[in-house]
């Protein structure tokens, strides 16, 4: 129970608010079955002495550089603008991959956002001192619920494990890319009502426990 609070309070955004005015995005031909022009992306903030530095220096090699659409930052910014938002949705659209290394914490709203746009999260899975959790055995261990639901994601140890999973990538027909799309939104729909099932049930027991209190 309170690893559902957390995911549920954590990532609430996912279905009723969404962060910094992220937009529903509803699925569409071309989102499931146009070539995309990049393998991967990565927009984001580069923290010092982190794993994303590690990210970026594999990113720099001359190939990587053209396989994939980066855009990196010193500093966090809590507020998008409208360019830098259309930016950040075109990398997801037009990315077969969405590579999601640690911040603070392990779990963050880029998983959910490629996931709506049909971009294969790959997922850096260590643990962080953030606040979810600080041990392998603790029982908010990040990333846990998303396993137990059979994400269809890419989850990784190391980032130096990142050229190969490319490789691959450039080794997949158009129609395999297409049915992994197809997989990964009817999942991520299948996840949201899910979850979303859970809070309600999760607000009426409470509602009924603070009713019999009284």
């Amino acid at each position: 129970n309170a690893r559902w609070y957390d995911i549920l309070c954590t990532n609430l955004y996912v279905y009723f608010y969404r962060y910094r005015n992220f937009p529903v995005v509803e699925p569409s031909w071309s989102l499931l079955h146009d070539k995309r022009s990049f393998l991967c992306n990565f927009l984001g903030t580069i923290y010092k002495n982190s794993s994303r530095e590690t990210l970026m220096d594999i990113l720099k090699h001359d190939k990587n550089n053209k396989l994939c659409w980066i855009t990196a930052r010193e500093e966090w910014k809590p507020q998008e603008t409208t360019e830098s938002l259309k930016n950040y949705q075109d990398a997801l659209l037009q990315s077969d991959l969405t590579l999601c290394p640690v911040g603070v914490n392990t779990e963050c709203y880029r998983i959910y956002e490629a996931c709506s746009y049909g971009s294969i999260p790959v997922v850096e899975d260590v643990m962080t001192p953030g606040n979810c959790g600080n041990a392998s055995t603790s029982p908010s261990t990040p990333l846990q619920l998303l396993k137990a639901m059979g994400a269809p994601f890419i989850f990784i140890k190391d980032w130096k494990e990142l050229p190969a999973i490319l490789k691959k990538e450039e080794n997949m027909s158009l129609q395999e890319k297409i049915e992994r799309r197809k997989i990964l939104l009817a999942w991520y729909q299948n996840f949201k009502a899910q979850l979303k099932l859970k809070f309600i049930k999760t607000l009426e027991h409470s509602f009924l426990m603070n009713d019999n209190k009284g």
